[in-house]
């Protein structure tokens, strides 16, 4: 490969061996020592370049592409204090499992404790929240050092897919000149021709991967167990996007209907929307959350996501004393009440399929059992239908209501994000299982509010041109990653923006710590008093304020539009939160 310094040829073929290994996408943040990344990159026909001015954003943006697409995306950050801002972002990638491939580039070694400009320590910066980190060899036209650069970038792109997917981090140390000015005798003409310089026919190291299966005694006495239970309940939790790219959902409903087992299916599981709900019969269940703990306790559950997002479901999973087989193809901890039986280390279709493969027999199960979650499954939203009715939206509004319109009025197919905080709870709560076709996604992994809007945009860079993407999120998490807000332009996504604005962070209602005041108003739900018109009119939004009774309409007009709505409906968090009490103890009551 010819370049005209040593940084230009080392941005070149890490560009180029990224790109023979599948790579499709990059955010970069602009920077001086990253010029030889930047480059490489821009002039590469067959990456897509994002380009982001803050590098929080840019973190976010590529953890939402690989989020919903399974396959990493690539990070670009000059030295510095620039890649502690990608931070945030590969924490929720290490702990949600999404692939990522960090490049921060740093001063050369020499300059390294020096006190010189712009230096930090970038060696293993983000600790063990990365699955793997180099430091890449300083640029040289050296046959071996060349080699051994094409060798880390293939293995690192292969490591965020690994057994547990997740951030891979490269440091690159360049020295002058970074930009593309030619040095003589830098790199010999002949080293274009020399293995090292052209690379291979694909990626120079091809690595094969094997799944974690499941072995047939196991799958067998998994089978029994299931079988032989009187009452036996299948958990999904939010899935992994690289595990979930092999899920097959007709597997995990047909093992429930061959058992008689309800599927307590999370809004994040893949499994809660989808093809595989249309079957009147389907026992997929999305209202538990307000019931879960008014019905029988199973005796057996085959558990397979992360934690379930509702904290009642996750307390009766607690509180049961049964045999509990938790599935994780990292064979990883992820229950952190510490009461399941059985970790079954191996990818959960292996599971299915090895179990549904060696069942001898469909389920005695008795019917009551899976008769008491489609009766509570059927009053919940009957109650929730009532509180969502025109007139009592009208008179007591709450933010449940509008997620639940979110889900019911989505296009098929549609990508809808949820911010974290009350949210996604409303979505556990309140978004009623369907046959459309719709990704519900959301940062679930550290589970914080920032780069909420970011990581949105990101997901919906990756989605097909007619597949619409809807945002959902609090005041505070829109605030708190407003900068994201660039890539709506400068990345070409459009999304209709549904802001639940309460003034200030409404979770807070739900602890202790509201009974105390002062500090609760000034140090905990912090109410701003942010015109979040004249924010959105700095972006090229669009912005419209939205009664909650109106909301369905408004939403059905935004998603029949191009560009990007905003679309603010104002509650009092006070208030929806206690009819969000209100409708759960009503519901309970008329199951009890």
């Amino acid at each position: 490969m010819h370049a005209p310094n040593r940084a230009t040829l080392w941005g070149r073929i890490l560009a180029d061996e990224l790109a023979a290994g599948g790579l499709e996408a990059v955010c970069i943040a602009p920077g001086s020592r990253s010029t030889p990344l930047t480059v490489a990159f821009a002039e590469h026909a067959e990456i897509d370049v994002y380009s982001h001015l803050d590098e929080r954003s840019a973190a976010y943006f590529a953890l939402g592409r690989s989020r919903r697409t399974g396959e990493p995306t690539a990070l670009v950050c000059t030295s510095g204090t620039a890649a502690a801002n990608f931070h945030p972002a590969v924490l929720e990638a290490n702990q949600a499992r999404v692939p990522m491939l960090v490049l921060t580039a740093d001063r050369p070694p020499e300059l390294r404790d020096s006190g010189a400009n712009q230096t930090v320590d970038q060696v293993k910066l983000y600790g063990d929240a990365v699955r793997w980190h180099a430091e890449l060899p300083e640029p040289e036209a050296d046959e071996r050092k060349v080699r051994s650069l094409r060798t880390t970038a293939a293995r690192a792109l292969s490591e965020t897919v690994g057994v547990e997917p997740g951030p891979v981090h490269l440091n690159c140390p360049f020295k002058k000149p970074l930009e593309p000015l030619e040095v003589p005798d830098a790199v010999p003409d002949a080293f274009a021709d020399t293995l090292a310089g052209r690379g291979r026919e694909g990626a120079f190291v091809e690595t094969t991967r094997g799944d974690r299966t499941l072995e047939d005694d196991h799958a067998a006495e998994i089978a029994d167990t299931l079988t032989d239970a009187d009452r036996p309940l299948i958990v999904a939790g939010p899935a992994d996007p690289v595990a979930l790219q092999t899920l097959e959902a007709d597997s995990v409903v047909d093992l429930a209907e061959r058992l008689g087992a309800p599927i307590l299916a999370d809004p994040l599981s893949g499994l809660r929307f989808g093809p595989h709900v249309s079957a009147d019969d389907a026992p997929v269940f999305g209202g538990y959350d307000t019931y879960i703990v008014h019905v029988d306790e199973p005796d057996v559950v085959l558990r397979i996501g992360a934690s379930p997002t509702s904290k009642p479901l996750r307390h009766a999973l607690r509180d049961a004393d049964v045999r509990q087989f938790v599935v994780d193809p990292a064979g990883a901890w992820r229950e952190a009440t510490f009461t399941a039986t059985d970790l079954v280390a191996a990818t959960p279709q292996s599971v299915l399929s090895g179990v549904l493969e060696v069942l001898e027999s469909d389920s005695t199960t008795d019917m009551a059992w899976l008769e008491q979650f489609e009766t509570a499954e059927r009053r919940h939203w009957e109650l929730a239908d009532e509180a969502r009715a025109d007139g009592a939206l009208e008179a007591d509004p709450f933010e449940g209501a509008i997620i639940a319109d979110v889900l019911e009025c989505a296009p098929d197919p549609a990508t809808i994000f949820v911010s974290n905080s009350m949210p996604i709870r409303d979505a556990d709560r309140f978004g009623q299982p369907r046959a459309a076709d719709l990704t519900v996604l959301a940062n679930r992994g550290a589970s914080g509010i920032d780069g909420i809007e970011s990581t949105a945009l990101g997901a919906g860079s990756a989605t097909a041109a007619d597949e619409p993407l809807v945002l959902v999120t609090g005041d505070l998490a829109f605030y708190h990653d407003a900068n994201g807000l660039l890539a709506v332009d400068r990345c070409d996504v459009d999304a209709t923006i549904v802001l639940l604005d309460n003034d200030g962070g409404g979770i807070f209602h739900k602890l202790p710590i509201a009974q105390f005041e002062p500090p609760f108003t000034d140090q905990f739900k912090t109410p701003h008093g942010i015109d979040f018109e004249s924010l959105s009119a700095a972006y090229g939004l669009e912005f419209e304020r939205v009664a909650p009774v109106e909301f369905e309409d408004a939403y059905r007009r935004s998603l029949e539009r191009d560009g990007t709505q905003v679309l603010s409906v104002s509650f009092d968090s006070e208030r929806s939160h206690r009819r969000r009490e209100d409708l759960g103890e009503r519901t309970r009551d008329a199951i009890r």
